[in-house]
């Protein structure tokens, strides 16, 4: 018999632990789309679970090559079952200490659901889209992002004493920096009373299509009641109306 060939085993280098030598810095890497469990504060019921997409990025400096992807969901682990508004600042300082990184960024979409009653004097379970970004770097910024359904009656429900079918006008988008925590609700409740103002139906519903029914009072309205908020150190407003074959949009930003 003949002598048998050695076993030869290849390492496979760590390439992403690697220096990397060309000075040129990745502004973001990370993971996107990851359905996580979170926990809201509700006025009402104290919190709200809720499931949630989070994108995680961090700015990598350029002696690294990569990162490992598995860190971004270790470190939202750690905070599993305290991800909020007030635990959104130490999971970015976890980010940055635990990824060697230069800055981080999350983003957290959800659903949140209250009671409201339309036209009915029922109550209904109504789904409003909000969105938590933050970053953290050489400074601390966090902002929220709330869309708000615009459905007010018709004039045809409103004479004939129809129930309530609503008509889904558009939607009015609210982006907000805080100075002190504000409650989703207060926005939320403050975007619908300064809207259903404006939709208010007169006597002389052709003056009211003309007046009221525009993008532009709507996100002026909205603006006038943020700027003037002692909380809120900025602001973005955006109303849209989903007509026929378009739609028309407003915005307005401050201060």
């Amino acid at each position: 018999m003949g002598l048998e060939k050695p076993l030869v085993i290849n390492i496979m280098k760590d390439i992403q632990s690697q220096r990397d030598e060309r000075f040129i810095n990745i502004r973001k890497v990370g993971v996107k789309d990851i359905s996580y469990p979170i926990t809201v504060l509700d006025k009402a019921n104290k919190v709200q679970h809720t499931l949630a997409k989070v994108n995680m990025y961090v700015n990598l400096p350029h002696q690294f090559k990569g990162i490992h992807m598995s860190r971004f969901i270790e470190v939202l682990n750690r905070f599993h079952g305290r991800i909020n508004f007030r635990s959104f600042h130490a999971i970015l300082k976890e980010m940055v200490e635990r990824l060697q990184a230069e800055a981080a960024h999350m983003e957290i979409e959800f659903p949140y659901f209250l009671k409201k009653k339309r036209i009915i004097n029922k109550p209904e379970l109504i789904e409003y889209r909000c969105s938590m970004y933050g970053t953290l770097d050489s400074s601390d910024s966090l902002s929220l992002k709330i869309d708000v359904p615009i459905s007010p009656p018709t004039p045809v429900q409103i004479d004939s004493g129809l129930p309530g079918s609503l008509g889904l006008w558009g939607f009015a988008r609210t982006s907000l920096s805080f100075r002190h925590f504000i409650w989703i609700e207060y926005i939320i409740d403050m975007v619908e009373k300064v809207t259903s103002h404006d939709l208010r139906w007169p006597v002389d519903k052709r003056a009211a299509a003309e007046r009221y029914l525009s993008v532009e009072s709507m996100a002026d309205s909205l603006a006038q009641k943020l700027v003037t908020h002692p909380d809120i150190c900025k602001f973005k407003v955006t109303v849209e109306n989903f007509a026929r074959g378009f739609t028309t949009y407003a915005s307005i930003q401050g201060p």
